[in-house]
């Protein structure tokens, strides 16, 4: 009995061996070099990245739910210091707009921590977030939404 059970292992790890080397060498893309694409293709043009980049200092990043969808988190490059400083102001109420349903989505201001986002003076080459307010889920992955912080406006960035 015990010898069969040894038996029955090995070949099941002889089993998982061969179908990861299967995998593995197969000659299909990754799972990481298919996502990359993706975000490649849901990513703002070429040409509104470069005119933000231009006016207001910024490189938009993504856009990806997190805390379980309940929240938008919107990441963002300085490449301006000087161009991006007025988005920066307390004055400034940031929201996102659900392209598809006119849904607009605030910043949570939470009582003990303020606004969640940076309002301090931005610095040059520093990644920096947003978390916008998503309840109930709202925005769902795939959807296109606008980013708006006073003057400035990402439009059609999709929701990662």
């Amino acid at each position: 009995m015990a010898k069969s059970k040894t038996i029955v292992r090995r070949a099941i790890k002889g089993l998982a061996l061969g179908m990861a080397a299967f995998f593995l060498l197969s000659p299909y893309p990754s799972f990481a070099e298919e996502k990359k694409e993706a975000a490649a293709e849901k990513s703002p043009g070429k040409e509104q990245a470069a005119m933000l980049e231009e006016k207001w200092g910024i490189r938009p990043l993504s856009i990806r739910h997190s805390a379980e969808g309940y929240m938008l988190d919107f990441r963002y490059r300085i490449t301006d210091a000087e161009k991006a400083a007025p988005l920066f102001s307390p004055r400034i109420k940031p929201y996102i707009i659900d392209q598809e349903t006119g849904a607009v989505m605030a910043v949570p201001e939470v009582p003990k921590l303020g606004s969640m986002r940076s309002t301090r003076k931005p610095v040059k080459d520093k990644n920096y977030a947003i978390l916008f307010a998503n309840p109930q889920k709202y925005i769902k992955p795939g959807r296109k939404v606008t980013v708006v912080i006073g003057d400035f406006k990402a439009e059609n960035l999709v929701v990662e």
